[in-house]
């Protein structure tokens, strides 16, 4: 799902700089390359694993790195200055995660991987042009919409969780039918936008001399943001694919 880090409660009037450095636009982009790394280096382990026969290993691990990540988010989300300290393995137990579940799509269908990390990097450059042209402009009416869509989807995930326990699905929004399609384009259209609420934090914080450590609280929110996109781009591919 979305980035649950980076919203208005994150950056409070008062908090500026008092002393030392403040965050810097360059050292949240520097962080974001880091957790990059750290994010291959994840899916790195879940490669070494299949090509070394260690395929069952991987699914328990897969799991076990899920849940970790989203503890370590969590935890974040209380205390900025642990960034620093949890974005890292974020990023390497979420690229273990990745790494197992791109190679599921991969092995079922060759060359969609590839497809899903241009697509999700060509989307970030657009929305960053987007953004910094104003085309997109970041209001509170903004911000309302996107937070909207974010839980209703984010709902109607917990549902389908929910009754998927009972071997049954939500009719035709998971599918590969029309209804599944328009689906998943409406979720990747809404991750794709939460990208503009990353940029207008990072910008902000950056322009009221917050902390230093924002720059990883920062990188890791545009981290998460990415990461649901690529997901989501990954599912609308294989849907497509699949009525071929």
């Amino acid at each position: 799902m979305s980035n649950p880090i980076l919203n208005d409660e994150r950056f409070s009037p008062q908090e500026r700089i008092l002393e030392g450095e403040p965050m810097t636009i360059q050292g949240t982009v520097n962080k974001i390359i880091m957790l990059f790394v750290c994010l291959l280096a994840g899916c790195g382990i879940s490669l070494y694993l299949l090509f070394n026969g260690m395929g069952p290993a991987l699914a328990p691990l897969m799991g076990i790195s899920g849940l970790i990540a989203f503890i370590l988010v969590l935890i974040t989300c209380f205390k900025i200055s642990r960034a620093k300290y949890l974005a890292p393995p974020y990023a390497l137990f979420e690229g273990i995660l990745l790494g197992g579940v791109s190679a599921l799509f991969e092995s079922a269908i060759q060359g969609i991987v590839l497809q899903a990390i241009a697509l999700t990097f060509t989307t970030l450059v657009v929305m960053l042009l987007l953004y910094k042209a104003k085309v997109i402009q970041y209001t509170e009416k903004f911000r309302s919409v996107i937070l909207t869509a974010i839980l209703s989807i984010g709902a109607i995930y917990l549902v389908q969780i929910i009754v998927s326990l009972f071997g049954r699905s939500i009719p035709g929004l998971f599918g590969n039918g029309i209804a599944g399609i328009v689906f998943s384009l409406v979720v990747v259209a809404i991750a794709a936008l939460s990208l503009i609420q990353d940029f207008y934090f990072i910008e902000n914080a950056s322009e009221r001399m917050l902390p230093k450590d924002y720059e990883w609280y920062g990188a890791m929110g545009l981290m998460i943001t990415l990461v649901w996109l690529y997901m989501e781009i990954l599912r609308l591919l294989a849907k497509l694919n699949s009525r071929r």
